[in-house]
Parts: C-alpha cells; structure tokens; sequence
C-alpha cells in the first residue's frame, strides 16, 4: 500500500484547520483525502461489519494499530484503518490472519467506537467463566482460601473485564447478584437494566472479595451492608466508581455506580431545556440568594443539572460550598464537604458548620427532614444562593411538601424562587430512527395534544442498528417542569393550597408541564411517544 504522498500531507494539515473552524467534518476531510490518494472510504456506523473477520484479529491488537477487520472478501480480509499509512498494522492483520489484507480508511472516531462494539470483552468474559467452572473452589464458606483467589490472575481479570465492558457500554451501574446456582451480572444502560453475564457459582466469594478490596471494604464482613469507593483509569479518563453491598439469601450482592466526572462538567445547555424553560431557571440562579429545588426520583438526573447550575455560577470571585452524601464527582475549586453521620456531621449539623464559612452558594445534597429544611430556607433568606434536592412527583409538590416538613409557609413563600421537577427519557438513535405517521387511536390513547380533524403530526420511533445494539435509543435526555414561585404561589402557600391548585396557578402563569415538555421532545424526533409514557406519569 503506498504512503500518503506531500500533496495529501499538505491537504491534511489545511483540512484539519478547516475542521477546527467548524467548515468541515472529520467524516467529510478523511474522504478528501482517502480519494486523493485513491482508497476507498467507508462509514463505519452504516457498514455490516462481518463479526467473523473481527474474530481473525485480536482486538489488543486493532486497538494498539486502530484498525478494524470489518469483511472477506475475494479472499482478502478488508481492514478499516485511520492512518492508511500505517504499514506495520497491514503487516500485523496479516501475519495474525494469516490472509491478504486491502486497506480502506474511516476515521479515527468510527473505528474507536466500532472496536468497543465489535472487539468486546464478552468474549473473552465467557472464555473464564467456561475455565472457572471446573477448577474454581466454592469460595461461599472457605475465608481462608479468600486471598488466595483475589490474588489470582482469572478473578482478577474477570473484574477487570466487567468494568470496562460496562464503561464501553455506557452503563450507570453494575450489578452483581448472587443466585441458588449462579452469579448474575447486569448493566445499568440509559435506565434500563440489561442482562450481560452469568458466571459459575464457585466464583462468586472471589469476585465479591475482590471488589470490596479495590473498594477498601471489610472484606470479613459479610452480615451487613457496606459501601466504598474506587478510582479506575480508562482511555485515559479517571472514572469514581461508588460501591454498595447488599447480604441476601444466596451471599452478597455488588452495585457499583460508575461516576464519569465528565458529567460534572456538563453546561446546563446541554440538558435538553427547552429555550423557555431555560431562560426562567437561569433568572433564578443569576440571583444572589433564594433557594433553587431540583425533584425528581432517585436517578432522574438531578445531581447533574445542580452540577451544571454550579458550573455556571462558579467564578474565583464567590466562595462555593456543598454539602453532600455521599460526594459523587470531585469539583475544581469549589469546597465539598462529606456527610459522616458516625462523626456525629449530619445534614443539618454541616449545614450550620458551612453557614460560618462565608458561603455565598450553598449545595445541600438532599432535604430530608424538618431541621435540615429550616436552616437551608434560613440561609436562603440571609443572603446566599442555596441549590437542594426533593423527592417529589413534580414541581408544585415540592411547596407542600416543605410545609408538611414544618416549615412555616409564608417563609416557603418568600425564600423558594424555583423548583425544576425532572426525569431522563431514552434519546432516539440519531442513526436509525425512522419516520412515521400515528395513528389517531395511538394519538388519543396516549392523551398527545391533538385534536380529531387536525393533521397528523410525523413522529419517530426506534428501529435499531449496529450503533444502539440494536435497542433503537442511545443516550438518555431530561424531561423539565421549571416553575417560578410567584407572589399566586405565594399567597397558595400561605393558603395552605393544595399542590393541585398550586399547579393549576403555575399552568397559568405559563409553567410547561413535565408531559408536554415531553410531547414537545417528540415532536422534535428526538424521543417517542413510549418513552415518554414509560417516565412521565
């Protein structure tokens, strides 16, 4: 295969400043120049990659090269590579596939994501099962061979692997659980628990006892529940993984939820506001003080967008202080302060501690009861920018729920500025969602805003692809209510209104309903109609 010539290295280095700018894509400049030198370019996300040319090269080796066998042909293995140059991969695919080999270029990205796709660890995860399950000692009541097996390098690599796997699967969580005659893995993926592995009996003391060791937990401990942490490195990103331990019947079950600390660093911009939901909560948390509610269920995102809300009013200037439990994700100059209960540091107790360090924004993890309440709508009152969490259906709940904690409802009225309720929706896989029109009785069954007579409006549904793994989502997007408290809302409160009138004000006053964020999401193909019927009750 002949080298790219000056003239393609020359085109390079102008293509590159032209996708810096933004005049070209990397898709569109690799084609450039994969016909300037005369190679075919493909699409990685559209091609049927032919699982059984992957199987001819290792995947330690497409990833140290970044190449890809993607098909057979005319006896030739075809090989996606993003430096067509790159004579020593040719030779490599070759030596290892023991066939000629014909180079076409795709770009760097594609194959990245291809080779997490296609060169799984899957694999390799029921190569060491198949081995755990005839010499493998069951682990479930011998301790003392405990260390023995963590030491080993099967278990050790076996833990490995389920972590990367998850992370290369964009999972939330992982989790382990311990069955009568199995060991059960599943993934956490855009809300939806998947099914990945089961793994012998027998192996099961030394996993668990590998994990609660990475995660500085008492691995001798077996009685009750205990939690951890631990601190991977992956592509280079330094990923938190928070672990909890469970005993059940048949031994202790493992949840690890992986916190991408690129999350934190998310810009509220990129959590699917609409434009006027958007401008309504950024005049709340412009203001020097009043106290900002985000609620929701537990895993409806609500961690993120206050840490987004930190991101954006975090300058050297103004002195940020959270107090959480347990501290997800590690932020550059902002003081977070760790929840220890057996320290005697509660909610309340830090809470009145971080008052006396001249705060002027406050981060309160949750508000979980009377006092912790009152001194955050007191510090909301005195002067600082107070950001929480609550557990409730929506946004106009959120006020009767203060008053039902004890809290006098003319200060619920004066400190509470807004409340956002939300929920994460699966994203429609951009690449095989599909166009389709409703029928009237699917438009009326799910209560959209339509009416008979009007013309049916196109909507997308999920079709599935080798990109989404075939489920036709990728990705999740948050649903919003923002509701501002209003002198109406305040004189409810003081009413002691319920949260339905309270709502019915809000409505009024032009508060976007979680549903019709949700059919407005739709509307834009970036969600369906089931999605949202699945999170928005």
């Amino acid at each position: 295969m002949a080298a790219l010539d000056e003239q393609a290295v020359r085109g390079d280095s102008l293509g590159r400043v032209l996708v810096e700018i933004g005049m070209l894509t990397e898709a569109q400049l690799v084609r450039a120049l994969a016909n300037q030198v005369g190679m075919e370019f493909i699409e990685l996300s559209d091609y049927p990659v032919d699982r059984n040319a992957v199987a001819l090269v290792p995947g330690a080796l497409c990833r140290r090269h970044t190449v890809l066998p993607i098909a057979i042909s005319e006896g030739a293995l075809v090989v996606a590579m993003a430096d067509p140059g790159n004579v020593v991969a040719v030779d490599d695919a070759r030596a290892m596939s023991g066939v000629h080999v014909r180079a076409v270029v795709a770009t760097h990205d594609d194959i990245l994501a291809a080779i997490d796709r296609y060169c799984r660890a899957d694999d390799e995860l029921e190569d060491l099962t198949s081995a755990f399950e005839d010499d493998t000692p069951d682990l479930d009541t011998d301790l003392s061979k405990v260390g023995d097996v963590v030491d080993d390098a099967p278990i050790v690599r076996f833990v490995n692997l389920l972590v990367t796997q998850a992370i290369q699967d964009r999972a939330s969580d992982i989790h382990i659980e311990p069955a009568e005659h199995d060991l059960r893995v599943r993934y956490r993926i855009d809300g939806v628990l998947h099914e990945m592995q089961r793994a012998p009996k027998q192996i099961q003391g030394g996993v668990i006892s590998r994990l609660k060791i990475m995660s500085d937990i008492d691995i001798a401990e077996r009685r009750k529940p205990q939690d951890g942490r631990m601190s991977i490195t992956h592509s280079g990103r330094k990923i938190d993984l928070r672990v909890a331990t469970l005993p059940t019947v048949w031994g202790e079950k493992v949840v690890m939820r992986i916190l991408d600390n690129s999350t934190a660093s998310l810009d509220l911009r990129d959590l699917s506001f609409l434009e006027d939901n958007y401008q309504t909560y950024q005049e709340s948390y412009t203001k020097p003080y009043g106290m900002i509610l985000v609620t929701g269920p537990t895993g409806s995102g609500k961690s993120t967008t206050l840490y987004a809300t930190l991101n954006a009013v975090s300058r050297p200037e103004i002195n940020v202080i959270t107090v959480e439990d347990p501290v997800e994700y590690r932020l550059p100059g902002i003081n977070q302060v760790q929840v220890n209960p057996k320290a005697g540091l509660t909610f309340a107790g830090a809470l009145r501690s971080i008052l006396r360090s001249d705060p002027d924004v406050v981060l309160l993890g949750e508000i979980r009861d009377h006092e912790t309440a009152q001194i955050a709508i007191e510090a909301a009152l005195t002067g600082h920018l107070v950001l929480s969490t609550l557990h409730t259906n929506d946004a106009p709940s959120a006020v009767t729920r203060l008053v039902e904690m004890g809290i006098e409802p003319f200060l619920v009225g004066s400190a509470l500025d807004c409340v956002v309720a939300q929920r994460l929706a699966r994203r429609l896989c951009p690449k095989c969602k599909e166009a389709y029109g409703p029928s009237e009785v699917e438009l009326i069954a799910a209560r959209f805003p339509w009416s008979p007579g009007e013309e049916i409006p196109t909507l997308y549904r999920p079709a599935g692809c080798s990109s989404c793994s075939g489920t036709g989502y990728k990705g999740r997007m948050a649903i919003h209510e923002v509701m501002r408290v209003t002198e109406d809302i305040e004189r409810h409160a003081v009413a002691h209104s319920s949260s339905a009138d309270i709502g019915r004000t809000a409505r009024e006053q032009g508060m976007i309903t979680l549903r019709d964020d949700g059919w407005t999401k739709v509307l834009l193909g970036d969600t369906s109609i089931e999605e949202i019927l699945r999170v928005v009750a």
